[in-house]
C-alpha cells in the first residue's frame, strides 16, 4: 500500500517529536523528507517509537523500584463501599490522580484494616504509571530516617530528595507516639510539602488527638492546618477486612462420637 502525501507527512512530524525527545537532531526528520523513501521513513518511525516505548517502561520501572512500595496493590476488585468520599471529590476524581497535579493531599481515616494502605498504594502505583516521583514510607520508618540524617549531617540532601517528589505517601499515622526531636523533622518535611506536592497519610487517630502522639499540641495543630487547607478526608468505615477474613475465625467443624457438630 502506497502511502499518501498527508500520511508522510504526518509520519515525519512524528518522527521529529521522537527525535526531540529522543535528543537528537531535528534533521532527521528534514533527511526524510528530502532522501528516504517511504518504506525508509516507515520502519526509522517505528525504530524511534520503539525506542521511546523502551524508555518509557524502563522509567516507569525505575520510580516503582524508587518508591519503596513494600507491596503492589491496584483497584482490581477494591471494595470502595466503606468509604465516605468527601462533597469536593469523587470516585472518579480520585483514581484519575488529578489531586496529585493540583497538589492537594489526602488524610485516609478509619480503623485497622480497612483498605487505607490498601489505597495509598494504589494510588502510588498509578502515578508512577503516570511518570510521576513518589516515595511511600511508615511514619516511624521516616522520622527513624530522618534522625539518622539529622546526625550524621545529611539531613539536608534528604530533605531536598524529598522535595522533588510529587506524591509522598505516609503510613501509620499516629500509631506510634513520637519524640519532640522526631516531630519537629517531621514538621519540616509537612511545611516543605504544603503547596509544593501531594501528601497521602492514612491513620486511625482523629485529629483531636494528635497532640499526644506528637507531644507538642501547636505543632500538631500547625500540621493539621497545612494538611487539610488543600486536602481531602475520606472515612473508613467498614469492618476489618483482616478480621474479618482471618483462618483464626473460622474454627474446624469436626462430628463427635454422638453425631453433633463441635468447634
Amino acid at each position: 500500500m502506497i502511502a499518501s502525501a498527508r500520511d508522510r507527512e504526518r509520519t515525519r512530524q512524528e518522527i521529529n517529536t521522537y527525535s526531540r525527545s529522543l535528543m537528537l537532531s531535528t534533521g532527521v526528520a528534514e533527511l526524510c523528507a528530502t532522501e528516504a523513501t517511504p518504506k525508509q521513513e516507515a520502519f526509522l518511525h517505528r525504530v524511534l517509537s520503539e525506542e521511546m516505548a523502551r524508555r518509557d517502561r524502563n522509567r516507569k520501572t525505575r520510580l516503582l523500584n524508587r518508591a519503596g512500595f513494600p507491596v503492589l496493590k491496584s483497584f482490581c476488585e477494591y471494595d470502595f463501599s466503606g468509604i465516605r468520599f468527601p462533597p469536593a471529590l469523587s470516585r472518579e476524581e480520585l483514581l484519575s490522580c488529578r489531586f496529585i497535579a493540583e497538589k492537594k493531599n489526602l488524610v485516609l481515616y478509619g480503623g485497622v484494616g480497612t483498605g487505607k494502605t490498601h489505597m495509598s498504594l494504589a494510588l502510588g502505583i498509578m502515578a508512577c504509571e503516570m511518570s510521576l516521583r513518589v516515595r511511600f514510607y511508615t511514619v516511624t520508618e521516616l522520622v527513624l530516617k530522618l534522625s539518622d540524617a539529622y546526625r550524621s549531617g545529611t539531613l539536608e540532601r534528604l530533605v531536598r530528595d524529598l522535595k522533588q517528589l510529587d506524591l509522598l505517601i505516609l503510613d501509620e499515622w499516629g500509631y506510634v507516639p513520637i519524640d519532640r526531636e522526631g516531630s519537629q523533622l517531621l514538621f519540616r518535611v509537612i511545611a516543605d510539602s504544603y503547596e509544593s506536592k501531594s501528601l497521602i497519610l492514612t491513620t486511625n487517630l482523629e485529629f483531636s488527638k494528635w497532640g499526644g502522639v506528637f507531644t507538642d499540641e501547636q505543632m500538631a495543630a500547625a500540621m493539621i492546618d497545612r494538611l487539610v487547607h488543600h486536602g481531602h478526608l475520606l472515612i473508613f468505615e467498614s469492618k476489618s477486612y483482616r478480621m474479618t477474613h482471618a483462618l483464626m475465625r473460622h474454627s474446624a467443624v469436626t462430628e463427635t462420637p454422638q453425631g453433633k457438630e463441635t468447634t
